[in-house]
C-alpha cells in the first residue's frame, strides 16, 4: 500500500518510499487531477519538507523493470523530451500563462501518465522518469509563473520523485533547486538556501558542473534575499566558477539555457536585493549578451531589477528610463511573476509620486499590466 496523507487535498504532495508506489501515485495524479482545485495562490513551505528529506537521504533507487500496458519504445520517450523542449521556450518567451502550456499539461496526463503504466525496460524506464520529471518540472515552473503556487508544488513533488526513480541524481539536484527558487521567491529564503546547499551537496560528486552551478546560484539568490553578503557573494563566485568549467557536450540539454549571461542577470538581483547598486551595474553589463528574443521574460524582469538599482543610487531620471525599457518588455508576456517585479518598482517609486514623470509612468504601468 503507498502512503496517504490527508486526501484529495495532498494529492500530488506524496513522496512514497516504494518506486512502484511513486509511478503509481504520479499516473493517478495526472490522469484524475482537476487543476481547478489548485488554482489558489497558497503556498506551505512545510510541503516540502518530507520531499526534501527523503531525496537527501536517498536521491536514487534501483532500475526495475515494469510489465504493464504497451510496451514504450524510443518514439515516445523522443516525443515527451520535444514537449519539455517546447515548452521551455515557450514559458521563457511568452510566460507561463502562454496558450500551449495547457498543451503540455494535458501531454502529462494523456501521453505520459499512461506511458508510466506500460511495459518497459530498464533502461527505457529510466529515461522515462527523467523525461516526465523535466516535463512536471517545467509545467510547476509554468505554474508557479502565473500565480498557481500550490499546483506548483505538486508538480515539483511529482518530479523530485520521479528524478530519484530514475536514479537521475543530477535531475533530481534540478529540481531541488527549482523548488529552492519557488520557496525564495514566495518569502522563504532561509529554507530556500538550506534546500539549495543541500541539493549541491548530495549532488556534488555526480552532476554535471552546469547543474550545480545552478544550485549554487539559488543557493546565493536565497541568501541576497536575507542580506547576507558574504554567503551570497560565496555561493555566487562558486557557481560562477563551476560554470567556468563547463566543457562542450559535458551537460545535459535541459539545462543549456543557463550560460554566464543568465548567471550575471541573476546576480544583478542578488545585488539590488543586498543594496549593492553599483555591483548591480556591473554585473547588468555582463548580462546584456542574453537575447531578448528567446529569454524575453528574464530580460524584462532583469530591467525591472536594473530600474530598482538605479533609483537605490537616487538616479530617478535613469531609474524611470530603465523602467520604461522593463515595461515594453514584460507587456508582452503573460507571467504574473514577471508584473510583479514591475509592480514592486511602482511601489518603490511611491515616494517621488508628486513628480509629473514619476507619476505618469505608475499610472501608464498600472494600465498596461492591467490589459496584459
Amino acid at each position: 500500500m503507498f502512503e496517504r496523507h490527508g486526501g484529495e487535498g495532498d494529492m500530488g504532495l506524496d513522496f512514497p518510499r516504494d518506486p512502484s508506489d511513486a509511478i503509481r501515485v504520479a499516473a493517478t495524479y495526472w490522469r484524475t487531477v482537476d487543476r481547478r482545485k489548485f488554482l489558489r495562490n497558497g503556498f506551505a513551505v512545510s510541503a516540502f519538507t518530507t520531499p526534501v528529506t527523503r531525496w537527501l537521504t536517498q536521491p536514487a533507487d534501483a532500475a526495475t523493470i515494469h510489465h504493464g500496458g504497451r510496451r514504450v519504445g524510443r518514439g515516445d520517450l523522443d516525443e515527451l523530451w520535444q514537449a519539455a523542449d517546447e515548452a521551455r521556450l515557450w514559458d521563457s518567451r511568452f510566460g507561463g500563462g502562454n496558450w500551449k502550456t495547457s498543451s503540455v499539461t494535458e501531454c502529462l496526463r494523456l501521453r505520459a501518465a499512461p506511458l508510466l503504466w506500460g511495459t518497459y525496460t530498464e533502461a527505457v524506464g529510466k529515461e522515462l522518469f527523467s523525461a516526465t520529471a523535466e516535463l512536471s518540472r517545467v509545467v510547476g515552473w509554468s505554474a508557479f509563473d502565473i500565480g498557481q503556487h500550490e499546483a506548483a508544488q505538486r508538480h515539483f513533488v511529482q518530479a523530485l520523485r520521479l528524478a530519484r526513480a530514475a536514479g537521475d541524481v543530477q535531475a533530481g539536484c534540478y529540481v531541488l533547486t527549482t523548488m529552492s527558487l519557488q520557496t525564495t521567491l514566495r518569502g522563504y529564503p532561509q529554507q530556500a538556501a538550506d534546500m539549495a546547499e543541500g541539493a549541491y551537496e548530495r549532488a556534488k560528486t555526480v552532476a554535471a558542473p552546469r547543474v550545480l552551478a545552478f544550485a549554487k546560484l539559488a543557493e546565493a539568490r536565497a541568501h541576497g534575499r536575507t542580506g547576507d553578503a558574504k554567503a551570497a557573494g560565496a555561493a555566487l563566485a562558486l557557481s560562477e566558477s563551476l560554470l567556468g568549467a563547463v566543457r562542450p557536450d559535458s551537460d545535459p540539454e535541459w539545462l543549456s539555457y543557463f550560460t554566464h549571461a543568465r548567471l550575471s542577470a541573476d546576480a544583478t538581483e542578488i545585488h539590488r536585493d543586498l543594496g549593492q547598486p553599483h555591483a548591480a551595474f556591473a554585473w547588468n553589463a555582463q548580462a546584456d549578451a542574453m537575447p531578448s528574443d528567446r529569454f524575453t521574460r528574464a530580460v524584462g524582469i532583469r530591467l525591472a531589477v536594473l530600474a530598482g538599482s538605479h533609483l537605490q543610487d537616487k538616479d530617478l531620471d535613469q531609474s524611470l528610463a530603465v523602467g520604461t525599457r522593463a515595461l515594453a518588455v514584460l507587456r508582452t508576456v503573460s507571467s504574473t511573476r514577471a508584473h510583479g517585479y514591475l509592480r514592486d518598482f511602482t511601489a518603490a517609486l511611491e515616494p517621488w509620486r508628486n513628480d509629473r514623470s514619476v507619476s505618469a509612468f505608475i499610472d501608464r504601468t498600472k494600465a498596461e499590466l492591467a490589459a496584459a
